[in-house]
């Protein structure tokens, strides 16, 4: 398998074993037992577990902008691709739920390493995108005109923490799908949205 493709799936093995076990207790012999590999074949790739994770939360980071962008990308108005952005959020962690688990122990680790920063990262391009649409719809008189874009793009985001914290505490990954739409539209009547 080519090096890149060997990276990937490292990464793809993390995020599994993320979703059945606390992400901190990972092992790279793990990992590796999950390839099908020895260790030593794992660290001609990755020098430590540290760079296995930063390796992932670029792989969430990339994956999650992309689908959400994607998701946007077709709306017919700010209103909607904001919906579009939450359900396809909801989708991905639904899809790969050891990240949720693997950005909540990340942000427990005390000081200050790489993939804290790149999750911090994350969340301020998500952000710049929310805000974005925010304006937009201020804009254009769907939203209230004294909206706070900041406070609204911190509420998107606090509510699929929300949702995803629920579903991790009850032990049940689906029930984020059942409850997201719900969600979505108080948040969308707490923009004054219009209908």
């Amino acid at each position: 398998m080519p090096a890149e493709e060997r990276r990937a799936a490292t990464v793809e093995a993390m995020v599994d074993l993320a979703a059945e076990q606390n992400p901190a207790e990972i092992t790279t012999t793990a990992i590796a037992e999950r390839m099908g590999l020895t260790q030593g074949a794992l660290f001609r790739h990755f020098p430590n577990k540290d760079a296995i994770l930063e390796a992932a939360m670029s792989w969430v980071s990339e994956r999650l902008l992309a689908r959400v962008d994607k998701a946007a990308e077709g709306a017919e108005s700010p209103a909607a691709a904001l919906e579009a952005m939450f359900m396809a959020h909801i989708d991905f962690v639904s899809r790969h739920p050891g990240v949720p688990r693997m950005l909540f122990g990340e942000l427990q680790r005390s000081g200050k390493t790489l993939a804290k920063k790149m999750v911090q990262t994350l969340v301020r391009r998500y952000r710049e995108r929310l805000n974005g649409l925010l304006e937009a719809g201020k804009a254009q008189g769907e939203f209230d005109a004294g909206l706070d874009v900041d406070a609204a793009a911190v509420l998107f985001i606090g509510v699929i923490q929300g949702l995803v914290l629920q579903s991790l505490l009850a032990g049940r990954v689906g029930q984020i799908r059942r409850d997201a739409p719900a969600a979505f539209a108080i948040y969308r009547r707490g923009l004054g949205a219009k209908r």
